[in-house]
């Protein structure tokens, strides 16, 4: 099957609206083996909608459309597909009704332009919305299907759960495909590609992607067939993997992030964490406790950006300052240290470093950092010097990452040694 998207909108041809939508639809083909052969972006444009539609009507089996099921002037993809197929639209009296209903139970009178949310072209089919207002459409035309969902992001996913799902699964007979996840950091993407080489042979190189990010590698292993064969199969790559990649894969779970992993680690052992952050500026503290339920194990933290709080707030000898500068070894050690003893935890983390695009020298150019995980008691602490390339943002997001790959690995040492 073949198939085309079609999101309209004219705010999504700008620069404050992203086409989200199409991710979405793209992401539930795929796993139906639907070969997606165009997506396009219209404005409110009646006649371009219907141009649009009568150029991809004999290319492909499916087409897709976003948005324009709204009441407002604007919202023309009803008119615009009935135009495309030379249908005509009519007020459906059960739609109206739902509508009037949906109004009712909110304590409001419905508005008389939501009328036009209960055109239906002939031979169309209503796809009940329970999220929104705007009910979906489905319309045979030949051999092409076509589906109508409305643009807001949480009805859309309601309506690609109960309706344009079952109708491709009816179609795909149990085959589908599916993709398993394992992601690891800290990472360069070449030297995981030459760890996982051999597992290309066995499965074959399309079945696998490497996907980079700023410390970050995604790795995706992709089966197809009856649901128990592919996921005998997913089982078998992702164990060979694993196995290949070692303890650099922090997750198999596609929902994990290495902040929540990092989190269950410190929970599970009841161990609690601070940080005491410089050029990284509490990015650090601000992705840990992005997970609900951080405060089960994270206390707080210092931004000591200047060397005169290094000193205030997380101990750090000035003379060492003046000795090495804010942005070395020895100063990332004072402040995890530090800062674990200043507000009481048991692990804490250091961060200094360059993140440019000034104030780089030729002994400590920009992207220069240290990192720093001080442990329980009087524990080593553990010290990582990082070269990182690209711009401010980049350093920064880099830095946190392999903070908490290195805070990662030593939970998981500290794990083993109690076990």
């Amino acid at each position: 099957m073949e198939a085309a998207i079609l999101a309209v909108g004219s705010e999504l041809l700008g620069t404050d609206r992203l086409d989200t939508n199409s991710l979405r639809l793209t992401a539930l083909l795929d796993r139906y083996g639907v070969e997606l052969r165009r997506k396009a972006v219209i404005g409110d444009s009646e006649e371009e909608i219907a141009a649009e539609l009568r150029n991809l009507l004999p290319r492909v089996d499916l087409i897709l459309v976003t948005g324009g099921l709204g009441p407002t002037a604007d919202d023309v993809t009803r008119e615009a597909v009935a135009s495309a197929l030379g249908r005509q639209l009519r007020v459906d009296g059960e739609v109206l009704v739902a509508l009037e209903r949906r109004f009712q139970s909110l304590g409001w009178r419905m508005p008389e332009v939501n009328r036009r949310q209960a055109l239906v072209m002939e031979g169309a089919e209503v796809l009940a919305n329970d999220r929104g207002t705007a009910p979906g459409l489905r319309i045979e035309s030949g051999p092409c299907t076509l589906f109508l969902f409305p643009g807001v992001p949480t009805e859309l996913e309601g309506l690609m759960a109960s309706a344009l799902e079952p109708w491709l699964a009816a179609r795909a007979g149990g085959i589908a495909r599916e993709t398993a996840v394992l992601k690891i950091a800290g990472l360069p993407e070449s030297v995981v590609e030459e760890r996982i080489a051999p597992a290309y042979g066995e499965f074959g190189r399309e079945a696998i992607t490497i996907l980079a990010n700023a410390g970050e590698i995604r790795l995706q292993a992709t089966a197809s067939g009856p649901e128990a064969e592919r996921r005998a199969r997913l089982q078998a790559m992702v164990a060979r993997l694993s196995e290949l990649a070692g303890d650099a894969v922090f997750t198999t779970r596609d929902e994990d992030t290495l902040e929540s992993v990092v989190g269950d680690l410190l929970r599970a052992a009841g161990a609690t964490l601070t940080a005491a952050e410089s050029c990284t500026g509490g990015l650090l503290s601000q992705r840990i406790t992005a997970i609900a339920g951080s405060s089960d194990y994270f206390l707080g933290g210092a931004v000591t950006y200047s060397n005169e709080l290094k000193t205030r707030m997380v101990g750090v000898p000035p003379e060492m300052i003046a000795e090495h500068g804010a942005v070395s070894e020895p100063v990332a050690r004072a402040m995890a240290e530090g800062v674990r003893r200043a507000l009481g935890s048991d692990w804490g983390v250091g961060i200094t470093g360059i993140a440019g695009p000034a104030g780089g020298s030729e002994e400590k150019p920009v992207g220069t950092v240290h990192l720093a995980v001080a442990g329980p008691g009087d524990g080593e602490v553990e010290h990582r010097k990082l070269r990182l390339p690209g711009d401010r943002d980049r350093v920064r997001r880099f830095s946190a990452q392999i903070a908490l790959e290195m805070l990662r690995r030593r939970l998981l040492a500290a794990a083993a040694e109690r076990a």
